[in-house]
């Protein structure tokens, strides 16, 4: 990664490590989702490839939202990875491993979080050049299983469960070694109303930083 997308990185792991995921999300929706968003301490958007238009709204989140990440998920081929890069993606997430996707991401300098399930998908998608690792489904990984494979992994690498995560949730799972999350229809849902992504985004901020509100 150049040091710029590195540093952004850094920082949203280090501040708020949520991948807001916005499956279905239209070119007409993506400024206001992405301002609420951001305004909400949100550094990482994610726009599913399943989505209309999808790269229509990378780039419009990505002019607007600078000091984001922006990117796609569900990224299954080299050519998607190199189309969201030209659209000005620095972001990529799969719901799988393939070594093509993320050696394609890795060779365009940008941060690639590939679905793993089990340590043989994890220590193969390390070895393609992951940048931290999308556990997914998580509602098939528990909390027990996290500690599991973080048990077996170098202490550095970033887990991210992703799958029917809820603010009360999400305390067993950092206490297993998660690292972040990504958080997709509990906080987004094609035509939800700004106010209410909004307090969704809160709900969940609260929950990673341990202030949930009454």
């Amino acid at each position: 990664m150049n040091p710029e997308t590195t540093r952004t990185w850094q920082h949203a792991m280090s501040t708020l490590p949520l991948v807001a995921i916005l499956r279905g999300i239209a070119p007409h929706e993506a400024d206001a989702v992405g301002d609420v968003l951001v305004r909400s301490g949100y550094a990482l958007l994610e726009v599913p490839l399943n989505s209309p238009d999808p790269l229509a709204s990378i780039a419009s989140m990505a002019r607007r939202h600078p000091n984001a990440l922006v990117g796609a998920g569900t990224v299954r081929s080299a050519e998607e990875v190199k189309a969201v890069h030209a659209a000005g993606g620095r972001l990529i997430v799969s719901p799988n491993f393939d070594a093509r996707v993320v050696q394609a991401a890795a060779a365009l300098g940008l941060v690639c979080l590939p679905g793993v399930a089990t340590p043989s998908e994890a220590f193969a998608a390390l070895e393609a050049g992951a940048t931290g690792l999308k556990l997914f489904p998580a509602e098939m990984i528990p909390p027990a299983a996290v500690k599991a494979i973080r048990a077996v992994l170098p202490p550095q690498v970033l887990l991210l469960p992703v799958g029917g995560i809820t603010p009360s949730s999400m305390a067993a799972y950092r206490a297993a070694g998660a690292n972040g999350f990504g958080i997709g229809s509990a906080l987004y849902q094609p035509g939800r109303d700004p106010h209410a992504i909004a307090a969704s985004a809160q709900a969940f901020a609260d929950a990673w930083t341990g202030t949930i509100r009454a």
